[in-house]
Formats: structure tokens, sequence, C-alpha cells
């Protein structure tokens, strides 16, 4: 099918990116990321292997709502590329310093794969500067073991996770951009937007943190302090009053059909849309119904207007 839409009577998804990058400088590197319209901070955080890319069509929906920023995690897109471990937590002390230099107040998180796991942690420790949670295909809880991942995926995760087969793979071959992110989109990505993921990691010596991202899912316990991290903040999101929408799609890989019924069951103020048939990179394939669910979402949960 056509790399523009994913059926018929589908608005065109555009391969092209019209936003010019803003910086911010974090911890002595340099952090990029882009900005659409005004009000209260709309923060988009985007996970493993893409960048604010990944956003492009459904920022020019939900502008109308804030003041959307999506930004580029350390070592990933038009960021810099520090020589660190890129761990999670390297992740996470970047991104809180980056929320700070922003001044980022009242904020909304819109949040994706690890972005989600960044985000809800964030939040779960500062919780009186958040306004709400919008989350898809997003780290809800730690994996207990393999099996819940895909079948077609699973031989390639334990892959990832294994010294010298995993890093033949990711940074050599390059395999997250090459293989797993077009595998894991109904449609068929253009040859330009593919070129826009592979960009930021023309260089094997820029792909660590491609070989990382798969090694830090907690998966049976393992790596313990993310597995503690991710269970921490899924007590809070059981907790937390605050507004959360969650966007899902069949069958999903993060948040399948049975998982999105325990949300149901157990989040808080929870409101839940379904765009269709998707895998993991929803906005590749929904972007104009995800744009306008958080657009819908936003303006539903804004306080009154003051007088």
């Amino acid at each position: 099918m056509p790399s523009s839409q994913l059926v018929s009577g589908q608005p065109p998804i555009s391969p092209e990116f019209p936003f010019a990058y803003q910086e911010v400088e974090v911890l002595g590197s340099t952090m990029r990321f882009i900005e659409a319209g005004e009000g209260a901070p709309i923060l988009f955080l985007h996970g493993n292997p893409t960048s604010s890319y990944l956003w492009r069509n459904v920022i020019p929906l939900v502008a109308p709502a804030g003041r959307c920023i999506a930004l580029d995690l350390i070592g990933m897109g038009a960021s810099d590329k520090p020589q660190i471990a890129y761990r999670f937590f390297d992740h996470a002390r970047y991104l809180e310093a980056a929320i700070d230099q922003l001044g980022l107040d009242d904020v909304t998180l819109v949040l994706h794969d690890w972005g989600s796991a960044l985000g809800f942690d964030w939040a779960s420790r500062h919780e009186p500067r958040v306004r709400g949670l919008a989350f898809m295909e997003a780290f809800l809880m730690p994996a207990p073991g393999y099996e819940v991942f895909p079948a077609e995926l699973r031989d390639d995760f334990r892959a990832f996770r294994t010294p010298d087969v995993g890093w033949q793979r990711l940074v050599r071959e390059n395999q997250f951009i090459e293989r797993v992110l077009p595998a894991s989109v109904m449609r068929t990505l253009s040859d330009g937007e593919l070129d826009a993921y592979r960009k930021p990691f023309r260089d094997e010596s820029a792909r660590t943190p491609l070989w990382r991202w798969p090694n830090e899912i907690p998966i049976a316990g393992h790596p313990v302090d993310v597995h503690a991290t991710i269970e921490t903040y899924a007590a809070w999101l059981q907790r937390t009053p605050l507004p959360k929408l969650l966007v899902h799609a069949d069958p999903g890989v993060l948040i399948p059909p049975p998982l999105v019924d325990w949300a149901k069951a157990h989040l808080a103020n929870l409101t839940s849309v379904h765009v269709g048939p998707g895998i993991h990179y929803l906005q590749e394939d929904h972007p104009h119904a995800i744009g306008a669910a958080i657009e819908l979402w936003l303006r539903a949960i804004a306080e009154p207007a003051r007088p």
C-alpha cells in the first residue's frame, strides 16, 4: 500500500518535517527540540530509535490546544551525542535538566515507548508540575518474561540482549532502524521517512543508544534498577488522580488488548481511544486520529477560563 496513507480515505501522512529546531544547553551538551502553539506546555517524548520526527503529523493537530514541545532525547535525533553509557538513568538525568531549563510547569506529557518510562518516572516525582498524561505503546509495568513479547519479536530481543550478538545486530548492522522500525508500522515507510530516522545514526559511533535501550527493558527482573523504577511509577499510576489518555491499537506490542483492559480497570481518571490496526509506532499509521484525540482530551481537562 502507498507510503503516504494507511487505507483509502485517510488524510495523507506527510514525510515532511516543517519545524525549525531550537536548543537548550543541558549538562554540558545541547539538546534540540521543536515547538508549535502557545499556552500551557505539552511535552512530547519519543523512544527508540525515533526522535521528534515521529510527532511531525501529530503536533499540528494538537498545537491549537497549547505550546507543543517535542524534545530529542540525548544521543538521539538532532541532540548532541556525548560519550556516556546511555542507560535509562542517564536519559532521565538529561531530561529532568532539560525540563528545568525550559521552565516547564503545568505540563501535559505525551508519551511513547521509552519516552513513556522517562515521562512517567519524572511525573511521579514531580506530580504538582503535571496537568495530565497521554500515552500510547507505553511501559506500564515490567515484563515478567519474553512470553509477553509478540512471537515474531522474541528471538530478536533475546539476541539484542546477548553480548556481542546484540552489538553486531544493533550497532554494526543497525537492525533496530532497518528491521524493527519498519516491521512495527502497518504501512510501508517511504525512503524519505526511513532516511529521516537513519540520519542521526549514520555513523556506528552514534548507535550506542540503539544498543543500550533493548538492554534496559526490565525482563524477568533485570536490570534490577530499571525494574524497580518502573514498579515504583506503575504503583503511582494506579494511585494518582491525574487525567490520563490511553491511545491504543490492535494488536499493539507494549499495550496489547489485555493490557488495555487492565488499564481501564486500574488507572483512575482514564480516557481510552482506539485508533484501529497498529503495531508499535502508531504515529506512523494514525497520526491524525492520535492528534485529534489528544486535542479533544486536552480541551476536556482544561481548567475553566479565569475572568
